[in-house]
């Protein structure tokens, strides 16, 4: 599990929790041990989710009314959302299966890594208490609700294409910033996004933020992967291990 810590940046002290947080229902099942698997926590982390996104929109748009934060909390907390998040982190990697769970491919199964998601953060408040899942939270939520600050009417055009790749694979998309032209007070960033090793857009903005999301919607516009899928051999994106 040290791998898992040394990615979330937390240290358990009671390491049984994340244990529980990990276990899947179809292990406990399968080896007697009804009473210890990650529903409970998942329950809990739920909770806890919701709270800190709650709390954390509200501070950052004082403005808007409760219908519209409670679309924006929808989109930081759906269960795509929850599963992409466990995807960045790997969450897969250590979940522990039934073997039929396991032979049925629920190591990536979004529905799964969502759950384990709520887990670990329901087990990382009992263990650390409301500042360390916090912390924890906002971390891993960081672009996701960066991405809601600059454009609170719209999705995150990076989290849209990062949900659609990880659709069909579970690598993350990679971004690189390429180069920047201009004076010093007007700047142009110039950013391309990869993903398993195939440019698929290049976008420039004001800023290196700006013009990663840029190249984000440049990618949801053109849809390589989908052409590749239409036409074999036209790219050399590989779709499947």
């Amino acid at each position: 599990m040290q791998p898992l810590e040394n990615r979330i940046h937390y240290k358990f002290r009671n390491s049984l929790l994340l244990a529980e947080a990990l276990t899947h229902p179809s292990l406990a099942y399968e080896s007697a041990c009804p009473h210890f698997d990650n529903q409970r926590l998942e329950f809990l982390g739920d909770a806890v989710l919701q709270l800190i996104v709650t709390e954390e929109l509200y501070r950052m748009f004082p403005e808007f009314p409760e219908g519209r934060l409670t679309k924006l909390r929808s989109r930081v907390v759906s269960r795509r959302a929850l599963a992409r998040f466990a995807t960045a982190i790997h969450m897969g990697d250590y979940v522990l299966l039934g073997k039929g769970e396991e032979s049925s491919g629920g190591r990536r199964r979004p529905s799964t890594l969502a759950d384990a998601f709520e887990a670990l953060i329901g087990a990382v408040y009992l263990d650390g208490g409301s500042a360390a899942a916090r912390e924890l939270v906002l971390r891993l939520f960081q672009s996701e609700i960066g991405g809601m600050a600059a454009s609170p009417e719209e999705r995150n055009p990076k989290g849209v294409l990062q949900e659609c790749l990880q659709a069909l694979h579970p690598q993350a998309p990679a971004y690189r910033i390429l180069g920047e032209s201009g004076p010093d007070h007007r700047r142009v960033f110039l950013a391309e996004v990869s993903w398993r090793g195939q440019v698929l857009a290049t976008g420039k903005g004001r800023s290196k933020k700006d013009a990663e999301t840029r190249a984000a919607s440049e990618a949801l516009r053109a849809k390589l992967w989908e052409k590749c899928a239409a036409v074999p051999g036209t790219c050399h994106l590989p779709l499947a291990d």
